[in-house]
């Protein structure tokens, strides 16, 4: 028996035999070739049938995950139409004179590998995302489209060094019980579509997973982030014992799911969702979503070759707000740059986007941008509870230019005779320890602060969330992330206002009892958790939850935290 820990990707608990997923290794020769003009030729076919799988695993990915985890197969698509790329690849060809395959691999591994020079963990998931597609390409080119292992023909959990979306979505899923990967971190692409699939998910396991036989039983557990292999009776025994309990609790949780989230005691907080898109709107509403924590308006702006217009923002941003009726909606305005880049804008290539022009500098630099998504938002406002949020504010001036671009933008509609709703809370995302810092006095400029711990741990940790070497380092349960946490909490409650929190440490089973011990307002995660944070929150008691918290902020590490957590009880 041999127990492996990983990092927790996608929480689950599953046992079935191993199956290894190796892809093919794709070789091309540099060799030169005869006429130029056919191998374009073969290039040109290749990219069309490839468009055309894309299309077909974009669609597949609706129906299984949603059109938010799906857009990754957009952006797949915009990869094999890019203008960069192709002049690249028949440069490779007319003027090298060498072989369709070896100018495309060129191309897209030289694309690949300056995004990986860019060093943040997004920009290194759409690297992978490029030699994906990539790789689909030069198997059409080779004749070779089909892997010699495409999907497991029994219930298997899938171990691979890392997996691609489309590798992630080709596996048949009605076989599929979990995913262990060697590579890998918490928002990868294998944990967000895992978690999508609702299948747990093990990642940066190490070296050690490839000595796994193929068919060998694995226990995986998700939420404990670790794979037990060929156990023992009593491990295999205390394991069934578990997933018994699991899927009891996963099954009371959903039906209580439409219930408060209320401690024992009477402490009542909001649970809400993290959404993209109109159709997940309607599924948190049936998941128990009390309102919208975190709406992203990107889905809007990227994909395309201009600007949406304020007449297309409002008919999205309307259908949204009038699903979630007088539920409170948090809109995030639009928070563009880093691996969101919006061609029609002409960026000015950056050597780390993260930290540079995006988000709420992008869109004050931009007023014609802004004030058109601010002037539909104000028009989709009336009747609904519409709450407008800034992200990336690192400075109290961004806080105060915007409000006056939304004035500006409310005197403009009003002008043109259209109505507004009266009040409207406006917020900003605290992901900048900048902001954290100073809280008190950003408390005083605004009607709430939301949290976003996945970049505030990151940018306080120093450390790239999917970086594999210091991924120990990328845990928002880290005292020092959670001291943040809590002066924001207090300095919002001095100043009357409610502060939420939106980052994955919201819907984490061990980050929530210390969250609601911190008096966090509202919790706001994927849809898909909340009926398990509802129930886990009415467990305790608000004064168990503060003991907790106090504790956890006295310890020294995250594992420390998470180890206080798991030895706590809620009563």
């Amino acid at each position: 028996m041999r127990t492996m820990k990983g990092i927790p990707a996608s929480p689950g608990i599953q046992q079935a035999p191993a199956w290894k997923y190796e892809s093919d290794d794709i070789e091309v020769s540099r060799a030169p070739v005869g006429d130029p003009s056919s191998e374009w030729q073969r290039l040109t076919h290749a990219l069309e049938r490839a468009r055309s799988q894309v299309a077909e695993i974009h669609i597949r990915a609706l129906s299984e995950v949603g059109s938010s985890e799906a857009a990754i197969f957009e952006a797949h698509r915009m990869f094999l139409e890019d203008p960069a790329l192709l002049a690249r690849a028949r440069q490779g060809i007319f003027q090298s004179e060498i072989s369709a395959e070896a100018a495309w691999a060129e191309g897209f591994e030289y694309y690949a590998a300056k995004l990986e020079g860019l060093g943040d963990e997004l920009l290194r998931a759409r690297a992978a995302d490029v030699r994906d597609v990539g790789a689909l390409v030069l198997r059409i080119l080779l004749g070779r489209e089909r892997s010699s292992k495409p999907s497991p023909s029994a219930p298997s959990i899938v171990i691979a060094r890392d997996l691609t979306p489309s590798d992630t979505i080709g596996l048949d899923r009605a076989f599929v019980r979990g995913f262990a990967t060697m590579e890998g971190g918490p928002t990868s692409h294998t944990a967000i579509l895992a978690k999508a699939l609702q299948l747990p998910a093990v990642v940066g396991l190490g070296q050690r997973l490839f000595e796994v036989d193929d068919g060998a039983l694995v226990l995986i557990d998700g939420e404990r982030g670790e794979i037990v292999v060929e156990p023992d009776v009593a491990a295999a025994e205390a394991f069934a014992r578990r997933s018994k309990e699991v899927q009891r609790i996963e099954q009371e949780a959903s039906e209580h799911a439409e219930e408060p989230a209320q401690t024992t005691d009477g402490h009542r907080v909001e649970v809400v969702a993290n959404i993209g898109r109109v159709e997940e709107a309607r599924a948190a509403i049936g998941l128990g979503a009390e309102g919208v924590g975190l709406l992203r308006t990107e889905f809007l702006y990227l994909e395309r070759s201009y600007a949406p217009s304020e007449e297309e923002q409002l008919h999205a941003y309307g259908e949204i707000l009038d699903a979630f009726e007088s539920r409170p909606v948090v809109v995030r305005t639009l928070d563009a740059g880093g691996d969101k880049e919006l061609r029609y804008l002409d960026p000015t290539p950056e050597a780390n986007p993260f930290l540079g022009w995006r988000a709420i500098r992008l869109c004050l630099d931009r007023p014609d941008l802004f004030k058109t998504q601010l002037r539909a938002l104000l028009r989709a406002s009336v009747g609904h509870d519409l709450r407008i949020m800034f992200p990336m504010v690192a400075i109290l001036d961004e806080v105060r230019r915007a409000k006056n671009l939304l004035y500006e933008a409310r005197k403009e509609v009003e002008a043109a005779g259209h109505r507004t709703a009266s009040a409207i809370q406006v917020g900003i995302m605290v992901e900048v320890p900048a902001v954290a810092v100073m809280a008190d006095q950003f408390a005083r400029e605004v009607d709430f602060l939301s949290i976003g711990t996945n970049d505030l741990t990151q940018y306080t940790m120093a450390a790239e969330r999917t970086n594999q070497r210091v991924a120990y380092l990328g845990d928002a349960c880290h005292p020092a992330v959670l001291r943040q946490i809590r002066g924001v909490i207090k300095a919002g409650h001095q100043a009357g206002i409610w502060v939420g929190l939106c980052g994955e440490l919201a819907g984490d089973p061990q980050g929530i009892p210390i969250l609601l011990g911190l008096g966090l307002d509202e919790f706001s995660m994927a849809p898909g958790f909340i009926p398990h944070a509802k129930a886990l929150i009415r467990k305790w008691s608000f004064a168990g939850a503060r003991e907790l918290a106090a504790l956890a902020l006295d310890l020294d590490s995250a594992p420390a935290v998470r180890a206080a957590v798991a030895a706590s009880s809620p009563a």
